[in-house]
């Protein structure tokens, strides 16, 4: 199925929150017993580091190549190129595997996972204000 060129930057919106949604809510759902400040402190740190040193450059990056399209519609899944589907592939896989091969502690799920998912909740939001932006053609 092809879309519009700017539909990509919205369909990237959609999976990264739903993502991003579904993490954070793994996290909150374990951070019942480990609430107090040096885990919020800890999660606030997970998510700066993820959204300064990956996400917001990963955000830029596939809008500036979305943008640079020159045809108009393009295959749905082109919102991420093959390495990011990889990466992608690999992370889900590694969380997976830590969850499930009880190799990470309670405590670390909820806290990386609740910093990890509002990073990647937040970049979602950054795709979708791109999409706005380039849809309706509103300048930086």
């Amino acid at each position: 199925m092809n879309v519009k060129r700017n539909t990509l930057l919205l369909l990237a919106c959609f999976v990264w929150i739903a993502a991003g949604f579904n993490i954070f809510r793994i996290g909150f759902i374990e951070y019942k017993p480990y609430h107090n400040i040096i885990n919020y402190l800890l999660s606030i740190l997970v998510f700066v580091v993820f959204q300064i040193f990956i996400f917001a450059k990963l955000v830029k990056k596939h809008t500036e190549r979305i943008g640079n399209y020159t045809e108009e519609k393009h295959l749905f899944i082109k919102f991420f190129d093959g390495k990011s589907f990889v990466i992608m592939a690999f992370m889900m896989t590694l969380g997976i595997v830590l969850r499930y091969g009880g190799l990470a502690p309670k405590r670390f799920i909820a806290v990386f996972y609740a910093g990890l998912g509002a990073s990647l909740l937040l970049a979602g939001l950054k795709f979708g204000y791109n999409f706005i932006r380039a849809e309706f053609n509103i300048l930086k």
